[in-house]
């Protein structure tokens, strides 16, 4: 039977070769996957020595990134950089392209992240930063949510959906400056359930941060109602003004 079975794989891949979601190429293995071996080797990593809090690379100068940060956010982590011709094509994938599939290798990377020992032992569960209504309706997904369900299965923990809503639509903080990107958001998110999250250490889910300013708008949103402490991981992170 296996045996048939890797005959008709192969078959099918000879008469319908899959392309790498990311780079296009000819997938030759890993029938499940949807980004080549060659593409994932080729991410760019963050480098080390990272800020301990933030997880920003600091090339051993001040750390550029805590400083956006509000006081009750304990930590961020991120696993590449974002823009890059390998991390970007796997964002656009997932998020443009409908590629789901590709959140799970995505979100086994983030899993592999290191945290501080409190964040390993607090984290109670993953909230996804919402998208708009009539964006989600659109696109059929919140990729942010698709990512936390994926990394909620790694770390054991729950993925909540419903916790955070995003109340109005908002202009794409693509070309804002960080001063338009904040008052962009604010006042964008609400929050439901108030009871579950009251006291928790909550993990803010993205597929990218740039400034930080819509992970702190939700993570604004969800103090105030009530949530102890929070931290942020993404997928990809953008470089500040002094990174190399």
């Amino acid at each position: 039977m296996e045996r048939a079975q890797a005959l008709i794989a192969g078959v099918v891949d000879l008469l319908l070769p899959r392309a790498c979601a990311a780079c296009g190429g000819t997938m030759t293995a890993a029938r499940d996957e949807m980004v080549c071996s060659a593409c994932w080797v080729r991410l760019p990593l963050l480098p080390h020595p990272r800020c301990a809090r933030c997880g920003h690379p600091t090339g051993g100068r001040a750390c550029p990134f805590c400083e956006l940060l509000p006081p009750f956010v304990r930590a961020v982590r991120s696993a590449c950089w974002v823009p890059h011709p390998v991390s970007s094509a796997i964002v656009g994938a997932l998020k443009y392209d409908g590629w789901q599939g590709v959140a799970a290798p995505m979100a086994a990377r983030m899993a592999r992240l290191d945290w501080p020992t409190d964040v390993l032992r607090e984290r109670a569960a993953l909230v996804p930063v919402p998208l708009a209504r009539d964006r989600e309706r659109e696109r059929g997904f919140n990729q942010a949510g698709v990512l936390a369900t994926a990394l909620g299965g790694h770390w054991r923990i729950p993925a909540w959906h419903d916790v955070l809503t995003r109340d109005r639509a908002t202009a794409t903080q693509t070309r804002l400056t960080p001063a338009e990107r904040s008052a962009n958001v604010h006042g964008a998110f609400s929050v439901a359930h108030r009871e579950r999250i009251r006291g928790r250490h909550l993990v803010l889910v993205d597929d990218v941060i740039t400034t930080g300013a819509t992970l702190n708008a939700c993570a604004r949103q969800l103090f105030d109602a009530g949530a102890r402490i929070l931290s942020y991981v993404t997928f990809g992170r953008a470089r500040t003004s002094g990174d190399r």
